[in-house]
């Protein structure tokens, strides 16, 4: 009991940053959430991940990652022909803030792409991680 008396600011401070951990795990949507721009580049490079702008034209000609294709989030369904034909590859989805993307994936999902997957914070999180971007 002393031990506890004694070092409570430390336990403190070890139970808030335990439950900090858990926050951040949880808000994520368990799982759903997305993939960091690294992980997306190593979905990329590693298991031949392919990159969906879902920003509209205009959007994409002003700046999109390296590689990525350009399919409006609202033209996915009926572009889907334009998608990977292997739908157990990793389909990696990218718009300027990342919500668009989120909203791409579910579609996609539901087109039976299973490894459909948001890039989390969009394309100013690929920026912010020092990734090239292409205009035009």
């Amino acid at each position: 009991m002393k031990f506890i008396i004694d070092n409570l600011a430390l336990i403190g401070v070890a139970v808030i940053s335990g439950g900090m951990l858990l926050w951040t795990s949880f808000s994520r949507g368990g799982g759903s959430g997305g993939v960091t721009a690294a992980e997306a580049v190593r979905l990329m490079n590693r298991e031949k991940g392919v990159m969906i702008d879902v920003c509209e034209p205009a959007e994409h000609a002003a700046g999109h990652c390296t590689g990525s294709r350009n399919i409006p989030v609202g033209e996915l369904e009926k572009r889907a022909a334009e998608l990977p034909k292997n739908k157990q590859l990793p389909v990696l989805l990218m718009c300027q803030s990342g919500a668009r993307a989120s909203r791409a994936a579910a579609t996609l999902r539901k087109l039976g792409y299973e490894r459909a997957l948001p890039v989390s914070g969009g394309l100013r999180a690929w920026r912010e991680a020092g990734l090239p971007v292409d205009k035009g």
